[in-house]
């Protein structure tokens, strides 16, 4: 390994298909997508996931909440 590693072992960790469906229901959330975050939830409620595949959302969520926002939801209001 070297000194400027940039491999993590907590992103090999989990299933890359619940890491992504994670990353999808934050971008759902911050864009106020409805339809899709219903959707996420009504696939998480009727499969009984695990711990690991849990905390693989959850992982892929924050990894896109930890991204700011591109601009402020203020722009072009009127005070």
């Amino acid at each position: 390994m070297g000194l400027f590693s940039r491999k993590d072992n907590d992103s090999a960790a989990g299933d890359p298909a619940m890491t992504e469906l994670g990353r999808e229901y934050g971008i759902a959330k911050r864009h106020g997508d409805r339809k899709t975050v219903n959707r996420i939830n009504r696939q998480l409620g009727n499969g009984n996931l695990s711990d690991a595949d849990q905390a693989a959302f959850r992982q892929g969520k924050d990894s896109y909440d930890a991204i700011p926002p591109a601009y402020s939801k203020r722009r072009n209001r009127r005070r």
